[in-house]
């Protein structure tokens, strides 16, 4: 049995909302979560159904201590019912409860960051915090919400700069990865956790570096690692040429998962969106600590992530109902020739 001890929420939602949201008097603000699915109650093991659940009391709770401590501002809870992967649209009427909201804080299983629900709660006004697996703990004293995101977002702006710059990247690691993939015309975005003006949105706990690849240009082999991933045992090897992904080697069950959600002998959507090299990411949060949550991984400063499917809504060209992010420990990044991290240590 599972309890959500409200007390020690308290001082990270209240930090949350002001700092990071900005939150201001007479705003609305949604607070909204996904629930499990009747298939999925019969379908996923007694672990993973209580982890989802245990987010949507998280996000109950978080909505509560919104009331209780802005009672100037008007807050909502809503719920709807898991999509089943992340990047997927979560429907009509969670659509429009974003596009009525000031501030949109999204606690949920399966991210709605790259999702049209979430660009279109921006063009409407919304602030929106996506923060898919997001753990109770990440609010506690010493976790990746209480870094001090205003050093965060120096160095985020610093490496996003540099990613602006480059024409050209490669990622190396320990654990066998090498990739090569083109910048040339990509911009480097900046995710650092301070969404206080109008239309402003990211993930939370924050703290990366990202852009879109150029499509169709990247070549080489992901070598994701063991407990890099949730439930992952044994590396999983992606394979790519042409920008997109032909194969995939090892991995186990969650090997079998991707190769699944793949399909290499579909050559129609929604397989193939589903392949497309879709992000490079650079974490920056000295606080993130979690290998297996992706969510706080990706954010880990001195990691490199590299993310398949979706990159429409960060400056790409490929639309996917996927956005899979999968993080690289001790990466050497070379921009142009010029190594900017080795073995996970920022040079520049």
């Amino acid at each position: 049995m599972f309890m959500i001890d409200k007390a020690k929420l308290v001082d990270g939602v209240v930090n949350m909302l002001r700092v990071n949201m900005g939150i201001k008097k007479g705003e609305k603000v949604l607070v909204v979560t996904d629930v499990p699915t009747a298939k999925e109650w019969e379908e996923k093991d007694s672990a993973k159904v209580t982890d989802a659940v245990e987010r949507s009391i998280l996000a109950k709770a978080v909505s509560e201590i919104a009331s209780e401590k802005f009672p100037d501002c008007a807050v909502q809870f809503f719920v709807y019912p898991s999509i089943g992967k992340h990047g997927t649209y979560p429907g009509r009427e969670v659509e429009e409860k974003m596009k009525a909201a000031d501030v949109v804080i999204a606690i949920t299983t399966y991210s709605l960051t790259h999702t049209d629900a979430r660009v279109n709660a921006c063009k409407a006004g919304a602030r929106v915090a996506s923060m898919p697996m997001f753990v109770a703990e990440m609010f506690y004293p010493g976790g990746p919400m209480a870094a001090d995101y205003r050093e965060i977002d120096k160095e985020t702006k610093k490496i996003a700069d540099l990613i602006t710059r480059a024409n050209e990247a490669q990622i190396t690691s320990p654990g066998g990865t090498d990739i090569a993939f083109s910048l040339k015309g990509r911009n480097g975005m900046v995710d650092a956790g301070i969404f206080t003006e109008k239309l402003a949105w990211g993930n939370l706990p924050s703290g990366e570096a990202y852009c879109a690849p150029v499509e169709g240009t990247a070549n080489g082999k992901l070598v994701v690692e063991p407990k890099w991933y949730p439930d992952l045992k044994e590396k999983m090897t992606l394979t790519f040429k042409n920008g997109y992904v032909v194969k995939i080697i090892g991995g186990g069950k969650i090997g079998d998962e991707y190769r699944d959600l793949l399909d290499f002998k579909r050559k129609e959507e929604p397989y193939m969106p589903r392949r497309n090299l879709a992000e490079l990411g650079i974490g920056t949060n000295p606080n993130a600590k979690r290998p297996d949550n992706i969510l706080e991984s990706e954010k880990i400063k001195g990691t490199v992530h590299l993310a398949i499917g979706d990159n429409s809504h960060m400056g790409g060209k490929i639309s996917s109902d996927l956005h899979q992010d999968f993080i690289i420990p001790k990466p050497t990044l070379i921009l142009d020739g010029k190594r900017v991290m080795k073995d996970g240590k920022l040079l520049v």
